[in-house]
Parts: C-alpha cells; structure tokens; sequence
C-alpha cells in the first residue's frame, strides 16, 4: 500500500471588526491554498449560510473533486484502451440534504460528462470506461453514497 500526504492552508478572511459575537457579525470569507501551488482560491460559505454567492463554497469544491477525479481517471483509462478523447465537459450536480442532528450530507451526486471522441468505433467502449473510471475515482471512494454518472459520448 502506498500513501499519499496533502497539505493545504485555509484562513478566515472574514473578521468585520468584532470577530465572532454573534451569528450575522462576521463574514464567511476564507482563502485555500496550498504550498508550492499557484495562488488561492478564494472561497465563503453557501448563501444559505450567509456566504458571498459569488465565492467558491465547500460544497462546490467538493463537488468539483468528484467530477475532476473522475474526469482524470477517465482520460487515463482511455489512453491506455486507446480512445482519443478530443473533449470532455462534465456539469455534475449534487443535492445536500440539511439535518438537525448532524448538519447535513451530500445525498446524491450525478456527473454528466460530455465526451468528444475522434471516431464511432470508439463511442462504445468510451460508454463503458466511466463504470472503471468510477471504480478507480480517489473522491467517489471516499465517499459514503453512490455517485450517477449521465455521460454523452460524441464523435468528432
């Protein structure tokens, strides 16, 4: 077994002045960043929760990692079954249900990978690479529900 380390940096950006009084007096404002990595995200809370909807919110980024580490495996896996993908675009959605006893959880999360391949005979076998690219997928191994895939394959 190999193991991995990540290390990442999130600071509070967001002391208006009287730090954390009460629930409406500080902002949700964070950055994330990362040693050895090009600039910062700059991130908040849902507007739900009082966050900046113009930020990048842990759910977002959460839910970005699953279709990112599909996508990456995916575009691996095709490389070594020989199908050259031209194009990918994936608009993933996920639902987050809140509860009272524990905050909430992701209960569902579907990726919807658009592909371009460079000819038909690929369409197939490009179909069933997303089931191993999900078995494969770091974030969806981690996670605690099942992840739907929706995948278009189109021909250049």
């Amino acid at each position: 077994m190999k193991l991995h380390t990540y290390n990442t940096t999130v600071k509070w950006t967001g002391n208006t002045g009287s730090g954390t009084t009460d629930y409406k007096s500080y902002s949700r404002d964070h950055s994330i960043s990362s040693i050895g990595k090009y600039g910062e995200i700059l991130s908040s809370s849902d507007p739900s929760f009082l966050g900046d909807k113009t930020k990048y919110n842990p759910e977002d980024l959460f839910l970005s990692s699953l279709s990112a580490c599909h996508m990456l495996w995916y575009l691996h896996l095709c490389t070594v079954n020989q199908i050259i993908v031209i194009d990918y675009v994936d608009n993933a959605t996920g639902v987050m249900e809140e509860s009272k006893e524990n905050g909430g959880r992701f209960k569902e999360v579907t990726l919807h990978p658009i592909v371009t391949v460079q000819n038909k005979n690929m369409v197939e076998k490009a179909h069933e690479i997303h089931h191993e690219a999900n078995k494969m997928c770091f974030i969806a191994n981690s996670c605690n529900f099942k992840i739907g895939h929706n995948a278009k394959i189109i021909v250049e």
